[in-house]
């Protein structure tokens, strides 16, 4: 059984803050900072280029890619690391598209991530409107799927609202019409207990600076499931994905297997980051952390709700139909925030109306809910949310 008041003073978080926004981005372990340093002192200063063969840094995509295959249920060497999210929707998308060519649209919902539908967007002007997208309701999204559709490409966990799509029962629809899915794990790699081999699922991709805690910008990921990946051709030929990369050949030859979902040059630096954040997953049962989850956000909801404020809960009231966040639609939304954060309670505001607080048992216990709920009254009682009513809004919210 997995102890997580062990895990909570590994990380760094400012004296006195309630962090509930890990599912925009996680904070470091304390280990970070002599991690790094180690890297910049004996990898990167006393090895310089010879780091890509004597540190290992050339092989570092595939071997944290097996880490995250732990968390996400897939299969050893079926995960690469690298690149943006937005770079692995590209490739996932696009190959897909490849296997499944004769026919008509990607379908998606509109509680996707917009940066997916902005990548299929700007796919479909590059293919001369060859496929159309189609974007529905949540709800609606098993019905719409037939014969015409190639691709259902899906985030699991909806960012504004946290309802949780059945990637199995999704995957078991589409592959029945023959259609191939594509599901974003951005929001739940991380807290929720997933199996991308269980589920058949066909591509996925997700991030690893929230639940994972790799830090601002650190690389995403990408799963091809086994059965396809001989097959697959990405859309973006890399150097690191040739088959032989250091011939430097003028006509590409992919690699075999994963790699050849693979690049250009990663961020080592974010590499390295990223590895040790993961190691601590070594120890953690996911289906543990998600009972855990739930406890901490159901306490919040109930003790929200004594508190009687014009919150309306925006999240499925059943916590196993919604991911590790949960949302509130609320009037002064942005100014309700940043008083907030102001005590040292940080969770974010989602225009035009939603904040929302992540709930990771890694680094949060009832204390944390219990003093959430304190600051949250102080807010609306003092109404010291108005100070910020005539701001003009940060950039980032």
């Amino acid at each position: 059984m997995t102890n997580f008041a062990q895990f909570k003073d590994l990380f760094s978080i400012p004296k006195g803050t309630v962090y509930l926004c890990g599912n925009s981005l996680g904070p470091p372990l304390k280990s970070m900072t002599k991690e790094i340093k180690t890297f910049l002192e004996d990898e990167w200063a006393k090895e310089l280029v010879k780091g890509w063969n004597s540190k290992g840094w050339f092989s570092q995509a595939k071997i944290i890619g097996n880490q995250i295959s732990k968390i996400v249920g897939a299969p050893m060497n079926s995960i690469i690391v690298g690149d943006t999210l937005s770079t692995q929707v590209f490739q996932a998308l696009t190959s897909a598209l490849k296997l499944n060519s004769k026919r008509k649209y990607i379908l998606t919902d509109n509680g996707n991530f917009p940066a997916d539908v902005y990548i299929a967007q700007g796919l479909l002007k590059l293919l001369k409107d060859k496929y159309e997208i189609k974007i529905v309701d949540p709800e609606k999204v098993i019905e719409t799927i037939d014969e015409d559709v190639a691709v259902v490409m899906l985030t699991q966990v909806d960012y504004r609202t946290s309802r949780l799509h059945d990637m199995k029962k999704v995957t078991e629809i589409a592959h029945k019409f023959g259609a191939l899915t594509v599901w974003d794990l951005a929001h739940s790699a991380g807290v929720l207990p997933i199996s991308l081999e269980n589920t058949k699922a066909d591509f996925a991709v997700g991030c690893t600076y929230k639940y994972l805690n790799g830090g601002p910008g650190s690389p995403a990921f990408i799963y091809v499931a086994p059965k396809y990946i001989n097959e697959v051709e990405p859309a973006l030929f890399g150097w690191h994905g040739h088959k032989s990369p250091f011939d430097f050949s003028l006509n590409y030859e992919a690699s075999m297997g994963i790699d050849k979902m693979r690049i250009g040059s990663p961020s080592i630096i974010s590499f390295s980051a990223l590895r040790h954040s993961l190691d601590i997953w070594e120890d953690i049962d996911l289906s543990e952390l998600r009972k855990r989850s739930i406890v901490l956000s159901e306490l919040f909801i109930s003790e929200l709700d004594k508190l009687s404020l014009n919150f309306e809960l925006a999240c499925p009231r059943d916590p196993n139909k919604r991911g590790g966040q949960i949302s509130y639609i609320c009037e002064n939304g942005y100014e309700f925030m940043q008083a907030f954060i102001e005590k040292k309670l940080i969770g974010d505001f989602r225009a035009p109306n939603l904040i929302r607080f992540g709930f990771s048992p890694l680094y949060l216990d009832e204390n944390d809910i219990l003093k959430a709920i304190k600051i949250i009254d102080q807010v609306s009682k003092n109404e010291l949310w108005k100070n910020y009513k005539n701001i003009n809004r940060k950039t980032v919210t």
